[in-house]
């Protein structure tokens, strides 16, 4: 994959805050001097997280690690089940985040179908460098999925995204989906202010009035958490 410069990289920060702050923090957006508006219709968005047989990937975000990674297959709208959609690989260095994309263009729901199905299905439809990500996590950790409304700035320079209605559902150790147990996970909402590398300092000085502190959190984390300790 080609290198990354600097100012090619996409800077992320995230704000955590609970369920009955959220009429707030949209008023403070929408009221924002830098002209935030929706730029996309609001939807589900739905997760199958992945990671290896001793949940590396889990731990290297616990400890810390300057370097981290996530890998999911994404898809939209109100199916439960995996629809067609995408193989995303999240990777971070300190504050510099990147995704690598790989499209699956069929759908993958089946009414019955187990994991390792659901695996040979996926890998016959992704090129070389995604069956090279899902042999390295092939083992389908949980499922979650959330509502997402989507901002940007009005010259087009930050963009912002809110979560909320956050489920998750766990699948260590199960070789069928578990689509009917959610596990006791906190209702939060999660703001992220995403923008390029050299708008850094405009984006700061629209942040630094957002009455909330900037607060680590991985929603996979958080989702083995709820798993770990139900």
């Amino acid at each position: 994959m080609e290198q990354n410069t600097l100012t090619d990289l996409r800077r992320e920060i995230k704000f955590i805050a609970y369920e009955v702050e959220y009429p707030y923090i949209k008023n403070w957006l929408l009221l924002n001097s830098a002209g935030f508006s929706k730029s996309f219709p609001e939807r589900q968005v739905n997760n199958i997280y992945f990671d290896s047989y001793n949940l590396s990937a889990y731990y290297e975000n616990l400890s810390g690690q300057s370097n981290l990674k996530k890998i999911r297959y994404r898809w939209y709208g109100s199916a439960l089940l995996p629809d067609k959609g995408t193989l995303e690989v999240k990777q971070k260095k300190n504050c510099f985040g990147w995704k690598s994309r790989f499209d699956v263009p069929n759908s993958l729901i089946k009414k019955h179908y187990s994991w390792r199905e659901f695996s040979c299905f996926l890998d016959k439809q992704l090129p070389l460098e995604g069956k090279l990500w899902i042999n390295r996590f092939p083992i389908q950790v949980l499922i979650n999925r959330y509502k997402r409304e989507y901002f940007i700035s009005f010259d087009n320079k930050v963009r912002v995204t809110i979560d909320t209605m956050q489920s998750v559902w766990d699948q260590l150790g199960k070789s069928l989906p578990n689509l009917h147990f959610k596990t006791n996970h906190p209702n939060l909402v999660i703001i992220e202010f995403k923008f390029d590398n050299r708008f850094r300092k405009y984006a700061s000085d629209i942040i630094q009035g957002i009455p909330l502190r900037v607060g680590k959190y991985s929603k996979y984390v958080s989702g083995v958490r709820s798993i770990i300790m139900k």
